[in-house]
């Protein structure tokens, strides 16, 4: 037994040792047996340390090989969609710093998970509930972020719609005035053209009216 799990711990430290390429190999999933509680946490921490490398690498790799790593997880994870492949893909989802990146299928599949503890070994749960709390906590954030913005975009907008209305307003009562003043000239001018005429009418009355 201690032959077993010394041997699965040189397994761990040579996968922690692999190169990028060896990041792109999905993780078999591993099988649960009658080998003691020791062999079982080695073989989960040999599988958890495979997936934060693959993390590690995901991060620092360039897009055509990003694609790669979450393309080969994606397809161990259809093969068996449960269990450490589950885990691995999940958490790969929710790494940042990759276009394919989707923290809310991340989330799906971590509660899913969580609802079948059966499936993983301790660590392995250990690892969901840390990796969904953490999910969680960035997808409520961006949420309150999102009503936030919204908010103040719906703010700005009725604040531009009564500067608008104001300037209106303004444009209407100018308007107003303007044509108030002509009209008053109007008025004027008419109240001139009369006088005139009165003053026409009269003179040419009297120069009429001599012998």
């Amino acid at each position: 037994m201690r032959h077993s799990a010394l041997s699965l711990a040189a397994l761990g430290l040579a996968l922690c040792s692999c190169t990028g390429i060896d990041a792109l190999r999905p993780t078999p999933t591993p099988q649960h047996s009658d080998n003691s509680t020791e062999d079982r946490d080695t073989v989960a921490a040999v599988v958890m340390a495979n997936t934060f490398q693959s993390m590690q690498h995901l991060v620092q790799a360039a897009p055509a090989e990003q694609a790669e790593i979450v393309a080969a997880a994606r397809e161990s994870y259809e093969r068996s969609p449960q269990g450490g492949a589950k885990l691995r893909y999940a958490l790969l989802l929710a790494t940042p710093g990759h276009p394919a990146r989707d923290p809310l299928m991340a989330q799906k599949l971590l509660r899913e998970l969580t609802a079948q503890p059966e499936a993983l070994l301790p660590l392995e749960r250990a690892v969901t509930l840390i990796a969904l709390a953490q999910i969680n906590a960035e997808l409520a954030l961006k949420a309150d972020i999102d009503r936030l913005q919204k908010s103040e975009e719906q703010h700005t907008d009725h604040d531009r719609g009564a500067a608008m209305q104001r300037r209106l307003q303004v444009e209407l009562d100018e308007n107003a005035r303007l044509r108030k003043q002509l009209e008053d000239a109007q008025a004027k001018l008419d109240a001139i053209a009369n006088i005139e005429r009165n003053l026409t009418q009269r003179k040419s009355g009297n120069e009429g009216g001599q012998p």
